[in-house]
């Protein structure tokens, strides 16, 4: 199968900060961008909270709550998502254990440069480009087929078979919450959710590694996801995940065994603007490490992907230009992560 793109080899900031340095290296620094506000977050609207099972049981407030989010935020938390709590203290716990394997072992993890999976950053386009405090681990996981030969069947037990089970569960919810979205935006039944038979998740595992100076340096920059939905496990309940509202950043606050579920420029396509992936960014701590779990969902590459047709109306038109999935990933994999940069190069 072709690559969708490649990234610049880097070292590992995990190495980096084990080494109690004073002064941060020149390629992590990155004074210009919005400073990290720590407002009184009482103060600041959080982000919504929707409760899967009563969406299961047709609550149409519920509905209406997630059309909400979706439409405003672009971000909510799920809680009683039906996912075996143990299973995901169990991923949790695994995913900890993985990151924090002696560098020996990672090295056979490690990206190549003709591959963005494994360990090291992603788009790392050119070598003065300035960099993320933060390793990461990216690996396809579905369809199964589509598993690099050379990562996941190396994955230690149990961590391997919880994970594989925890792929699985997360395509159900990422299925049921398009479904309803379907319904609150009363389009035909399954005019969305067919582009998702047999869909691509991939997983992104993050370790922002303490910084004696979280203002000078960013985890994560300001991006929207390129995918469907992306649904969020924060491994440790440490706070880090900003997201652009109103012009400004706001936290989110973790909630235990809560799923962070975002909209991604792929749903704003299908949605004809409607629903809007958001910018979002990750800050770093001085104090301790953060670790979330990212899984990205989204049709397989070779579907078509544009406004849904019952989208489309006289009062709104298409917004967007009708490509495949392919093409869409390519352009964002050979870029910066920049905003919505990519998804702004193919609005009308």
């Amino acid at each position: 199968m072709s690559k969708l793109g490649t990234s610049l080899l880097v070292p590992s900031v995990h190495e980096l900060a084990k080494q109690s340095i004073l002064e941060i290296p020149e390629q992590y620094l990155q004074s210009n961008q919005d400073p990290i506000v720590i407002s009184n977050t009482t103060s600041l609207p959080q982000v919504p909270v929707i409760d899967l099972s009563k969406l299961l049981h047709e609550d149409e407030t519920e509905l209406e709550k997630l059309h909400h989010a979706c439409k405003e935020w672009g971000f909510f938390q799920l809680i009683n998502h039906e996912v075996n709590p143990s299973l995901v203290e169990n991923v949790k716990i695994g995913v900890q254990e993985f990151l924090n394997i002696p560098m020996e072992e990672k090295k056979k993890f490690w990206q190549t440069p003709e591959d963005i999976e494994g360990f090291g950053q992603l788009f790392v386009v050119s070598e003065n480009q300035k960099l993320e405090w933060a390793d990461l681990f990216y690996i396809d996981t579905l369809p199964s087929n589509a598993r690099n030969p050379r990562l996941f069947p190396n994955f230690p037990q149990p961590f391997r078979n919880n994970l594989d089970t925890y792929c699985l569960e997360l395509k159900k919810v990422c299925i049921t919450i398009i479904k309803h979205m379907e319904k609150a935006l009363k389009v035909e039944p399954n005019e969305m959710v067919e582009l998702f038979d047999d869909l691509s998740q991939s997983m992104r595992l993050n370790y922002y590694p303490p910084c004696p100076q979280p203002e000078n340096v960013i985890g994560l920059n300001p991006h929207s996801d390129a995918g469907a939905l992306t649904i969020l496990l924060q491994a440790n309940d440490i706070e880090g995940l900003q997201i652009r509202k109103d012009g400004q950043w706001i936290p989110i606050k973790p909630i235990t065994n809560a799923f962070v579920i975002n909209v991604g420029d792929i749903s704003e396509i299908l949605t004809n603007g409607i629903y809007r992936s958001i910018e979002h960014r990750a800050t770093v701590n001085s104090k301790k490490e953060r670790i979330s779990i990212a899984t990205f969902h989204r049709p397989q590459r070779n579907k078509v992907i544009g406004p849904t047709p019952s989208l489309v109306t006289p009062e709104r038109p298409a917004m967007f230009k009708t490509l495949s999935v392919q093409e869409y990933y390519k352009a964002f994999f050979s870029r910066k992560l920049e905003g919505k940069s990519c998804l702004d190069s193919i609005r009308i």
